[in-house]
């Protein structure tokens, strides 16, 4: 097939958002039919999700409970604490080297930051990540009054440059005020403040010279939260692109692809990511949305002596096709009836192998796991590489304009040449959410894990 680009303009993301549901499920097939050669085992018959597998060695606080009468209305967060019982654990004064992942180690692991003895938390110092260009901003629900010290004192503990870091507070959309550093802060939630801690935080861990935005959106409907990724977009555009990361997630339902426009920018060098979910077998929105990376989960496995040896399917990452949401072109290895599958990528997720996060709100050190922690690791990661495809390219096809996942498309269009994807992917073909991870691509971990900075 044969695709021209062309400069012209449309008049609206609403307009551009109606010619790509009109195409989505030609353009696919199409693209399927004309420019792509199926890869051995991933046609056929699609895979059928088993049980659930239970997600072990977590705490999930409430803010994470995912409530199905809440579908399409309120989002819930997507991170958990690790927790040997189950039980609410307690904060810890000081990080433990040997309990969790921290700067250095994560940055080993993804080849982001330096390389050094078997990645180990205990012995990688200040071995952390550099670069970084633009903007990330963080998308969350609530108002983390002490998110501006959480983030200097994490820098400060683990020897990362201070963050060029900024608060923006969001009214409705219905009261027509606009985000904006001068607004009246929303009300405060511990429970959504523990989830900005995280995003911001490890975020900056990935690019620690771009500039990090918390986008605060009044409340955690559905509704509000896009109003507030439309916003983060706008700055993420003036700062001369870079990410939107959203680690929370809605049920999905039959009419969100209305509030999908809020989730592009067809003119900007700018990704927008959102966690797939902490419940295994399963598809929530925004991560259904096409055109936005759906960041899944692993689990870092260590030996005894702590260093890194091989990462695995998270037994909680969100994965499976939407109910409502269409596929586009670059996922040409699935079929589903045209319908999105997630996740698209992933990063270790697992409480037991979980990062730690400071959050003064809920009283210091945390071991925080779940995909909230994909979200902006990826992005933050993506930012680092600066290739800064974002999603910015409308073409011409069969007379209609329509809007690619560049990013998305980068990341699959390795999985042909065997080469490229080995060298710059890690692919889990162990474990389950649900789905079995498998050569390739899997709905669990996706494409699987970047390693490096090459083809992300």
């Amino acid at each position: 097939m044969y695709v021209e680009k062309i400069s012209y303009s449309i008049s609206s993301k609403a307009a551009l958002i109606a010619i790509i549901a009109t195409l989505a499920l030609s353009l696919t097939s199409t693209a399927l039919a004309q420019d792509n050669e199926p890869i051995a085992g991933t046609r056929g018959a699609q895979p059928q999700a088993s049980a659930k597998p239970a997600v072990s060695n977590a705490y999930i606080p409430e803010s994470s409970v995912a409530k199905p009468e809440n579908a399409g209305k309120f989002a819930n967060t997507h991170y958990m604490l690790r927790s040997s019982t189950g039980a609410s654990p307690a904060a810890a004064a000081v990080p433990m080297l040997t309990e969790a992942e921290t700067p250095a180690s994560m940055g080993c692991v993804y080849k982001i930051g330096p390389t050094y003895a078997g990645c180990n938390p205990a012995t990688g110092g200040t071995n952390h990540p550099t670069g970084g260009f633009g903007a990330i901003a963080l998308v969350d629900a609530y108002d983390n009054p002490y998110a501006a010290y959480d983030l200097a004192y994490f820098s400060s503990y683990w020897g990362l440059p201070a963050a060029s870091f900024a608060q923006i507070y969001c009214t409705t959309a219905a009261a027509n005020g606009g985000c904006y550093t001068w607004n009246v802060p929303p009300a405060g939630s511990t429970g959504w403040g523990l989830e900005s801690a995280l995003d911001i935080e490890w975020a900056h861990v990935m690019a620690p010279a771009a500039t990090i935005y918390l986008v605060e959106a009044a409340t955690n409907s559905c509704t509000d939260l896009a109003y507030a990724v439309a916003w983060a977009g706008s700055y993420v555009q003036a700062a001369g692109g870079g990410a939107v990361s959203n680690s929370w997630g809605c049920g999905e339902w039959s009419t969100e692809s209305s509030f999908d426009p809020d989730f592009y920018n067809a003119w900007n060098k700018t990704t927008y990511l959102a966690s797939s979910g902490d419940g295994g077998a399963g598809a929530s929105w925004p991560a259904s949305i096409p055109w936005v990376v759906a960041a899944g989960g692993t689990t870092v496995n260590r030996t005894s002596t702590g260093n890194f040896s091989s990462e695995t399917c998270w037994a909680g990452s969100g994965g499976g096709y939407s109910a409502f949401e269409n596929s586009q072109g670059y996922q040409f290895v699935l079929t589903a009836g045209g319908k999105r599958a997630i996740p698209d990528l992933s990063f270790n997720a697992n409480p037991a192998s979980g990062v730690w996060v400071y959050d003064y709100y809920n009283g210091g050190w945390w071991v925080v796991g779940g995909t909230s922690v994909s979200s902006p690791a990826l992005a933050g990661i993506i930012d680092n590489i600066g290739n800064k495809v974002g999603q910015g390219t409308v073409y011409a096809f069969q007379g209609f304009g329509y809007l690619q996942n560049q990013e998305d498309y980068l990341i699959y269009g390795q999985m042909p040449t065997a080469v490229d994807y080995k060298k710059n992917f890690y692919d889990p073909k162990t474990g389950s959410n649900g789905y079995s991870a498998a050569a390739l691509y899997d709905l669990c971990t996706g494409v699987g894990t970047p390693r490096g900075k090459a083809g992300k």
